[in-house]
């Protein structure tokens, strides 16, 4: 067996799910086909079809095939199930000899629901009671990284900016109603502890309100916005062009009014945003790296035609109030590598790291894990070369290759050009 085992690369290239849901960029315009044509070239883009997710992982909906005939299992879930140590050794053990993490690539063209993810010990009695709607008893912690300007929800903004909004915005105040917006003024520039409670009462209100009314303030606000606009006044500060937008994508969606509640944040490239258990977020527009637990629990808020769970959704989130600024995660530069910077997020199931290579260089030195990883070319042609295996693998843009844990890769770079390079593990 192990004679068997050796002849086998524990480094192979994958070819990856693509995901064609609604909301993902159309064609070629979508990152997520771009880099599927140019690693496979027997893959057709359909020009009018959405290419919205790339999964990069063991998902039973997803599960990476294996471009490697002399591999007998045909894909990534498989062979891994059969070859646990090649996880590393604590990442075996603290996951039950299975790959922690789910890595992505989205392309967004219209609003993806607004949504939180539960923690361990919710997820668990969620998926007791109601296992149709929380398929598993896993938390869900996601981070994205900014592959172009890419636009998102994060978190309840402070609650100056709230209560601006709720004297620009009488429709929104309206569904808040009066009480609520009282105790949310009484609570500016007190403790955390009372502008939260403050919070989530009035996001309750929100949340609980009849859908007849909220069509109709919806309605009020759209109509005043567009003959703003229309008489050439600029609504930017009160976000008019997003609102319409949302308007358009979801109409009569109370998921409308979120954004005067969170914090909207555009991502340059290789900026990132970590969210967090319970916290509330929403994708908008662009194209990202994501990086997440192996779960499916999502409780949405809005901008969605699927099952909304008030009660649980209000009762879980975190409504710690903070500017957008503190929602940017910050990645750390490797002391012994200048090309990398390292991505890791406060819990156990993932880390990204980027690698940004000048065309200068000539061949460059995958760090050695004692974690199985995915690496991912967003740019670059490269020749893979695998010491222990004896094995050469081309990689171009797109191209995906899984790496088993303690093995040592050194990429000979082709084509002169900057290599941008993503690669997920677990660290622990």
């Amino acid at each position: 067996m192990a004679a068997n085992l050796l002849s086998v690369s524990p480094v192979f290239p994958l070819s990856c799910v693509v995901q064609q849901y609604a909301w993902g960029k159309v064609g070629s315009k979508s990152e997520v086909a771009c880099l599927l044509a140019s690693s496979d070239p027997l893959a057709q883009i359909s020009e009018d079809k959405p290419y919205a997710e790339l999964w990069m992982g063991t998902h039973p909906r997803g599960d990476a095939k294996i471009l490697d005939n002399r591999i007998s299992q045909k894909t990534l879930g498989q062979w891994i199930a059969e070859n646990p140590d090649c996880l590393g050794s604590k990442v075996k053990n603290t996951f039950n000899g299975k790959l922690p993490f789910l890595f992505k690539v989205l392309s967004v063209d219209t609003a993806l629901s607004i949504q939180a993810h539960p923690n361990k010990e919710l997820a668990e009695k969620l998926h007791l009671q109601a296992p149709e709607h929380y398929p598993d008893a896993n938390h869900k912690p996601e981070m994205a990284i900014a592959l172009t300007s890419f636009q998102g929800l994060c978190g309840f903004r402070p609650v100056e900016e709230i209560v601006t909004f709720m004297k620009k915005v009488p429709e929104f105040q309206l569904l808040i109603g009066d009480d609520a917006t009282a105790q949310l003024k009484e609570s500016v520039g007190g403790d955390t502890e009372a502008m939260a409670s403050a919070l989530r009462n009035c996001f309750s209100h929100l949340m609980k309100s009849e859908k007849k009314v909220v069509v109709e303030q919806l309605n009020l606000l759209v109509k005043r916005i567009s003959q703003q606009v229309f008489d050439g006044n600029n609504m930017e500060d009160i976000y008019g062009k997003l609102l319409l937008q949302l308007h358009q994508q979801h109409p009569g969606d109370i998921g409308c009014f979120a954004i005067y509640f969170l914090n909207l944040l555009t991502l340059k490239p290789g900026e990132a945003m970590f969210l967090d258990a319970n916290v509330p977020h929403a994708y908008l527009k662009g194209d990202c790296v994501e990086c997440m637990a192996c779960s499916d629990n999502t409780v949405r808020a809005g901008l969605t035609p699927k099952f909304i769970d008030v009660p649980t959704l209000c009762e879980m989130l975190n409504y710690t109030p903070s500017p957008s600024n503190d929602r940017l995660f910050a990645p750390a530069q490797s002391q012994d590598d200048p090309y990398l910077s390292i991505y890791d997020p406060p819990v156990p199931d993932f880390t990204v790291m980027k690698m940004e290579v000048p065309s200068s260089v000539t061949e460059y030195k995958v760090s050695t894990l004692d974690s199985a990883s995915i690496l991912l070319m967003v740019q670059g042609t490269v020749t893979a070369i695998i010491r222990s295996a004896h094995a050469e693998i081309p990689l171009y843009r797109g191209g995906v290759l899984f790496i088993a844990a303690n093995e040592s890769v050194l990429l000979k770079i082709i084509v002169p050009k900057d290599l941008l390079i993503f690669r997920a593990c677990c660290l622990l």
